[in-house]
């Protein structure tokens, strides 16, 4: 249904036979006038120090500075112990680590965190949280302003793994802004499709640039590369510093291509699957703006369709209506005739579209017939202006 409407509409984003036809791995044409839209979301707006901004419009909020209802306990799923004040979660010594009820997989992920004003404790014991993704994997929260530590347990580091490529941090106090982009590792039959990556930006700077998933990490330990969680919880660590959190938002992401997402290099199965939806649509647009009156619109949504799977009834559709369409020309009187030059012109640029691409065989004979008349006529002739 959806392919239906978009292809009634399709011709206000972009003409028919433009761009390089699908192929094998691609269900869509460059600039194909049927691959989806991206849906419209009214972005929020950025934070400062006294005020947090506003999320996008389609992000879930798991903490919006009034109560801690989206969180539980880690420990047995009781009510989060932490506390909510002048609109932040503070952790609390001892309550250990608080986790959403709901359960996540693919996501942009917004943190905002600040570290206390009054500076106690250095390295590992200064201003020291965490926040983990779906997995385990831990973005490493510590005050880093002026405090070294070991590389890998940086502020903005996948903890363990991979240190952040810069440190980008304000002074203790300022709230600090996390930015991650979280794609968990794809296997199918024992083998790896897509091994999973993180992204993050610390107060706008990128410190981990599509970083490859090496486990979920961990303290003094090496993980290796392995399965996830389809989905899982978001946990906030209590590591006996009272860090602060606010405006904290989710948004989940499409699947990739490698797992049946709709856009990017497919499996030919994928993707050969997409374009014999894409001609079903077509061809049944087609039957709905049938007039014998005017045939020309079904014809070019038939033809449209071999684009996308070059099925032989339709292949033979276009062959008969191609026939009647000439024969009805050829009874026309020369005035008449000349003002169908454009539609013919049309006609004869579908064809050499879908001959270019093999959509069909070589000598397709109404194609032969068409570029015939275009010649007969001198419209394949340009004239230039006096």
């Amino acid at each position: 249904m959806a392919l239906a409407a978009a292809a009634s509409a399709a011709a206000s984003v972009a003409p028919p036979f433009y761009g390089d036809a699908p192929d094998d791995t691609h269900p869509w044409a460059v600039h194909d006038r049927h691959r989806p839209l991206p849906k419209v979301v009214a972005p929020g707006t950025f934070s400062t120090q006294d005020q947090p901004g506003k999320p996008p419009a389609d992000a879930i909020v798991l903490f919006d500075g009034k109560d801690l209802s989206k969180w539980e306990s880690d420990k047995d799923g009781g009510p989060a112990k932490w506390v909510v004040k002048d609109g932040a979660m503070e952790a609390v010594a001892g309550a250990g680590y608080i986790r959403t009820k709901e359960k996540f997989g693919d996501c942009q992920l917004h943190v905002e965190w600040a570290a206390p004003t009054k500076v106690e404790g250095s390295g590992q014991g200064r201003g020291n949280s965490g926040v983990f993704l779906p997995g385990g994997l831990e973005i490493q929260v510590l005050d880093n302003y002026n405090n070294p530590t070991y590389a890998d347990g940086t502020a903005g580091a996948y903890y363990g793994i991979n240190p952040p490529m810069v440190n980008a941090l304000r002074p203790p106090g300022e709230y600090q802004v996390y930015d991650i982009v979280f794609r968990r590792p794809v296997y199918k039959d024992g083998k790896v499709l897509d091994p999973g990556y993180v992204t993050v930006f610390v107060n706008g700077v990128l410190v981990q640039d599509h970083t490859p998933l090496e486990g979920p990490g961990g303290h003094m330990r090496r993980t290796k590369a392995g399965l996830f969680p389809e989905k899982g919880q978001i946990k906030f660590q209590d590591h006996g510093n009272p860090v602060r959190f606010r405006n904290v938002w989710i948004r989940e992401l499409p699947p990739r291509s490698v797992e049946g997402g709709t856009d990017g290099a497919l499996t030919r199965e994928a993707a050969m699957a997409k374009r014999k939806e894409t001609a079903a649509a077509l061809r049944a647009e087609a039957a709905k703006v049938r007039n014998p009156g005017a045939p020309l619109p079904e014809l070019l949504l038939l033809m449209e369709s071999l684009a996308y799977e070059a099925e032989p009834a339709t292949v033979q559709k276009v062959e008969q209506m191609t026939g009647q369409y000439l024969g009805a020309l050829k009874g026309l009187e020369p005035d008449k005739l000349a003002g169908k030059k454009d539609e013919v012109k049309n006609l004869n640029n579908a064809f050499k579209y879908l001959l270019r691409f093999q959509a069909l065989p070589t000598g397709f004979a109404p194609a032969a017939q068409v570029d015939a008349l275009i010649k007969e006529q001198g419209w394949d002739k340009d004239k230039k202006k006096k």
